[in-house]
């Protein structure tokens, strides 16, 4: 896949997404819990519960397992936070 087919895709969904919202979908991934993801963050699982609810309106997604599908078929795309990628 070349760089500019990653930029592309990645516009369209993870481009949307805070970088909160990156690290919580690429803990998802890890198949960590609500209350997993907010210990490993330091935020609340009400909060985490939040961001999750933003990830999925945000890439038009029905529930968490489809979230972590969406960002391991992302995985050419890295998600990026701040500095530095996180690859999902």
């Amino acid at each position: 896949m070349s760089e500019s087919d990653c930029d592309d895709r990645s516009q369209k969904g993870l481009q949307l997404l805070t970088a909160q919202e990156k690290k919580v979908l690429k803990l998802v991934v890890k198949a960590q819990s609500n209350k997993e993801i907010a210990a490993t963050l330091g935020i609340s699982p009400s909060t985490v519960k939040r961001h999750l609810e933003n990830i999925l309106r945000k890439l038009h997604l029905k529930n968490r397992v489809a979230a972590a599908v969406y960002a391991v078929r992302m995985g050419d795309c890295p998600l990026e936070v701040g500095e530095t990628k996180m690859a999902a």
